[in-house]
């Protein structure tokens, strides 16, 4: 739990502990993070959006396979530059860092290619498709002395940084299990790349990741073998899954993930001595109802106690855009060298990778599967 924890403490928390990087307090530095996006899906129009105005970094450069399509993007968002490749972008010297949201099939190839070129690197979730492209990331990463980080915007929210606070204090004794869901109704399936199995598609990758980072933040370490079962809705594509993960100290979780359900994000952490109730959503909101852009409220509630006539607390946290704590905490990571910090990070990503193949290979065998030592 220890090695969590402080992961937990350094991306989550600046001089107050347990406190978010929501940037206050935080001084601008002498210059911003420049910042390059590779592609122009939807996701990277959001990440935009919160970034605008930041004191400390600034997108500065936009690149589709497609000229075209970056101009457009860039007007839209007065970025100062276009570019009709990715290539391109990465040559670009005045760019610091890039955040890759292409396809899941993508982010390894270009991630290295991004190390190689000298830049930085924000890789949105599934890091990767297997836990080779992993290492391999990873490893061109510290060959090109720059840093790789999987982009989970909630692992940055005040409220995940007051859980670890949560756990860190022992307020529910030892966890004792975990179980986390994620699901969603694909509105749109007709051609969307969640269906595509050549791209990375399913519900395990695309919602399951999620449910399952949850879990090894909680856990502290990957699970010893796994069982998953799925629903298929093409060969090779999960439209919903879930498994039972085993520890090698007797724990348990439990995974849910769908892609034909109700919008739902929820996690139970059950202790010796508490449980834990929360979602863990992306971007937050400070009111019910929501601000723009849809974003809502989050709950944490810790019951401390065994009995079920004790009550349960709700935990207030700060608010706000994921993808904007995101950069911030990264940006302080990159501009300490913390590589320390960023070695946490690794590690959990290794670990779900490899449990995210262990869980596919369960699913489509129908048995227990060994997840591979990270």
């Amino acid at each position: 739990m220890e090695s969590v924890i402080a992961y937990g403490h350094q991306l989550f928390s600046s001089r107050d502990r347990g406190a978010a990087l929501s940037g206050h307090g935080l001084a601008p530095a002498a210059s911003s993070m420049r910042i390059g996006i590779l592609g122009c899906a939807n996701i990277a129009r959001q990440f935009v959006r919160d970034l605008a105005g930041h004191p400390f970094a600034k997108v500065v450069a936009v690149a589709s396979r497609n000229l075209a399509t970056a101009s457009d993007f860039a007007k839209a968002f007065e970025i100062d530059r276009c570019y009709g490749s990715y290539e391109a972008l990465l040559a670009d010297p005045a760019v610091d860092m890039v955040y890759l949201p292409l396809p899941n099939s993508l982010h390894a190839a270009w991630a290295i290619k991004a190390a190689e070129a000298g830049k930085h690197i924000l890789c949105e979730k599934p890091l990767a498709l297997s836990l080779s492209e992993a290492r391999a990331m990873f490893a061109a990463a510290r060959q090109n002395d720059v840093m790789l980080l999987e982009a989970f915007p909630y692992y940055f929210q005040p409220q995940t940084g007051a859980m670890l606070e949560l756990l860190h204090r022992g307020e529910i004794g030892q966890v004792r299990s975990v179980q986390a869901s994620f699901g969603f109704t694909l509105s749109k399936p007709k051609g969307n790349i969640r269906l595509n199995p050549e791209l990375g598609g399913g519900a395990l990758l695309d919602a399951g990741c999620y449910a399952l980072s949850l879990i090894r933040l909680v856990m502290g370490v990957a699970p010893q073998k796994v069982m998953a079962d799925a629903t298929w809705a093409v060969p090779g594509v999960d439209m919903s899954l879930m498994a039972t993960l085993y520890y090698a100290d007797g724990r348990r979780a439990q995974l849910s993930c769908a892609m034909d359900t109700a919008n739902h994000r929820h996690a139970t952490i059950v202790g010796s001595d508490g449980t834990i109730e929360t979602e863990y959503l992306n971007h937050t909101s400070d009111r019910a109802g929501g601000r723009a852009h849809g974003y809502l409220p989050s709950l944490l509630r810790v019951r401390r106690g065994i009995a079920n006539t004790m009550p349960f607390e709700t935990i207030p946290a700060g608010t706000g855009s994921g993808f904007r704590f995101a950069v911030e905490a990264f940006t302080q990571v990159i501009r300490a060298r913390d590589v320390a910090a960023i070695d946490r990070a690794a590690q959990a990503s290794l670990d779900n990778s490899a449990t995210l193949e262990a869980l596919a290979l369960s699913a489509r065998t129908v048995g227990v599967v060994a997840v591979a030592p990270c």
